[in-house]
């Protein structure tokens, strides 16, 4: 846009906020006094022009730059720790208040806005992460999550690996953490994961940091690289004999004395396994989500049900089932799941529920759990309808249902209940609690 052209159309009378005339300068050489000169993708450079004003308005550190005591006098600024597409999305930020976050852009944005003093923008990326974390690449974030002292988003990380252990600790992710995540880990009570399995995942970890720093991964040199803390995190007494004679014996990782224990407590020779803890981990429950995102604004009516049908492919015990809410609103909830096939009700709850803040995965919402007592036995490639009668305020919903979904070795298919509130792509009932048999 040159200046004449602009000029020529009268274009501040054509916009009526600031907010827009602001937007009608970003990237534009029109009323610019300084450049920024940053590498792109290719590896060459490109240049972002800028306004002095604007960015000391925004941010301290311009601020500092351009008009404090040792102010840059130049009209060129060199930036070399970040990418061109990235610096021009926070300077969008700084005009418009928007930003295009993307999963190649994100992390280094959210680099930036901390570098730069922008709380805002800071939390913009981190709720997109949160809304786009998954298993795959909730250990990639954490680290992230840790560098940059993002606390609310660790939080969801530590408890999306809690819910997802399994799938998490076999993503690319998990071999690249530090010591301190994995000795974070291997304490947590609260795994979903079987003891065998995580061993497996803690003894690949210690082979790729041996063959990293260019080490012979044997027994002894990976324990070295795991230390103490994280061996002994581990829990031999809760494997099965035919496991750790299988697994762990030829991972040699253990020394010969803590063998000679652990298969004399196997055998009921010792009654206490010294040295490693027995207790059972509290993550045995496990937690299947069937949106892809949340929304705000789903409406009841009283006299039509919200319904699903599903079934799975291994025998569970279902132990609740995760209802929407809203801001503290009280809820009238009758819910009632049916073997479908000869229509007899199999679990029924009903009472009046008090809506909380739910931390999620995805995004913060109100809700609260059916919860079944005892829990409810539910049949492999058996279908199951879920009916729910719910009076109450407007709550939040979920859009972008999945189906199939899989977790833990079970596969879940949902499927909708014609005429009825809820469909399988959109609605209540987003998380089912279940243990596997």
């Amino acid at each position: 846009m040159s200046v004449d052209a602009v000029l020529d159309t009268y274009w501040q009378t054509a916009r009526g906020t600031i907010r827009e005339r602001c937007e009608a300068v970003f990237n534009q050489e029109l009323l610019s006094d300084v450049k920024f000169v940053v590498r792109d993708s290719r590896g060459g450079s490109k240049t972002i022009p800028a306004h002095k004003f604007m960015l000391a308005i925004s941010t301290p550190v311009f601020f500092a730059m351009f008009y404090g005591k040792a102010a840059e006098m130049k009209d060129s600024v060199e930036i070399c720790d970040c990418e061109h597409e990235s610096l021009l999305e926070l300077f969008r930020f700084i005009y418009s208040d928007k930003a295009n976050l993307n999963a190649d852009n994100v992390m280094q944005l959210l680099y930036l806005s901390k570098k730069y003093m922008l709380p805002t923008l800071a939390e913009k990326c981190s709720a997109f992460l949160k809304e786009n974390l998954n298993a795959l690449n909730v250990f990639h974030i954490l680290q992230d999550a840790q560098k940059y002292e993002e606390k609310d988003l660790m939080n969801h990380c530590w408890k999306m690996i809690e819910t997802q252990t399994e799938e998490a600790v076999k993503s690319d992710g998990f071999v690249t953490v530090e010591r301190s995540v994995l000795e974070e880990l291997v304490e947590k009570n609260s795994l979903n994961i079987k003891e065998v399995e995580l061993f497996k995942a803690v003894d690949c970890w210690a082979e790729k940091k041996c063959e990293k720093q260019g080490l012979v991964a044997e027994g002894s040199m990976k324990r070295r690289v795991l230390g103490e803390r994280v061996v002994q995190g581990i829990r031999f007494p809760l494997m099965g004999q035919t496991e750790f004679a299988d697994i762990v014996l030829d991972s040699e990782i253990l020394t010969p004395r803590e063998t000679n224990r652990l298969v004399k407590y196997f055998n009921s020779v010792l009654n206490v396994p010294l040295g490693f803890l027995e207790a059972r981990r509290a993550g045995g429950k496990h937690v299947v989500s069937r949106f892809r995102s949340l929304r705000r604004g789903w409406h009841y009516n009283s006299s039509r049900p919200n319904s699903i049908l599903f079934h799975v492919d291994k025998s569970i015990h279902l132990h609740a089932i995760h209802i929407f809410g809203s801001d503290n609103s009280e809820y009238s909830v009758t819910l009632e799941v049916f073997d479908n096939s000869s229509g007899v009700s199999i679990g029924l709850q009903k009472g009046n529920f008090l809506s909380q803040q739910i931390q999620c995965e995805k995004v913060d919402h109100q809700g609260f759990d059916i919860v079944f007592e005892p829990p409810i036995a539910i049949k492999a490639n058996t279908q199951y309808h879920v009916r729910a009668y719910i009076s109450g305020s407007p709550s939040w919903y979920g859009i972008d249902g999945c189906t199939p979904v899989k977790q833990s070795g079970v596969t879940f298919h949902f499927s909708t209940v014609s005429g009825c509130a809820s469909y399988c792509e959109k609605g209540q009932f987003p998380k089912f609690v279940f243990t596997p048999d």
